[in-house]
């Protein structure tokens, strides 16, 4: 396991953790271990007696400043099944969330005519579901996203079908032509 030491002149941090005071005794005994060429306890029992590499870094000129969260990503295995995009089968968390967001929606359904619900899995994680008309045209979809989430308004994406994988490039079909009604959308951003 590689462990970076920092010693600034408020403390000391491990790797990009905490920062731990000089005048706790927990933190004077493990940099005690460490001037004397010891690995810490501490450390000891996090390795299970495997091999510690301990670097330090001198920052004693400076104030510890919490560093930024920096992304990590995931570092395990993963199993692939099926289309690279898989079809998302879900439920809304509930009824009353389902409700929220068609009440709130910005598209103007006739109800004389036939009806669908879209789910949108949208490219932060979130999702909206819509009723639409059959006729409504895949840029009521695009509208739809960007009225409900105007961030997405200045952000290059493009609507894709879960399966077959399918990129919506003709905006102006209506959501039966596409044969898109009662399905889920995802959100790529370009």
């Amino acid at each position: 396991v590689q462990i970076l030491l920092k010693l600034w002149r408020n403390g000391f941090s491990l790797d990009d953790g905490e920062l731990r005071s000089y005048s706790d005794p927990i933190n004077a005994q493990f940099l005690e271990s460490v001037k004397r060429g010891e690995i810490p306890m501490e450390l000891q029992r996090l390795v299970h007696g495997g091999q510690v590499n301990l670097d330090m870094e001198d920052h004693q000129e400076q104030e510890y400043v919490k560093p930024r969260l920096r992304f990590k990503a995931f570092s395990g295995e993963g199993q692939k099944l099926g289309s690279l995009t898989p079809e998302i089968v879900s439920t809304p968390s509930s009824p009353e969330e389902e409700e929220k967001s068609i009440l709130n929606a910005p598209v103007l359904i006739d109800d004389s005519m036939p009806a669908t619900k879209i789910q949108i899995r949208l490219a932060d994680g979130s999702r909206l579901i819509q009723r639409f008309n059959q006729t409504h045209r895949i840029k009521h979809i695009r509208d739809f996203i960007i009225q409900s989430r105007p961030a997405f308004a200045t952000t290059d994406f493009v609507l894709v079908t879960t399966f077959p994988n399918k990129e919506l490039t003709d905006e102006s079909l209506t959501l039966q032509e596409a044969d898109i009604l009662n399905t889920v959308i995802l959100q790529q951003l370009k």
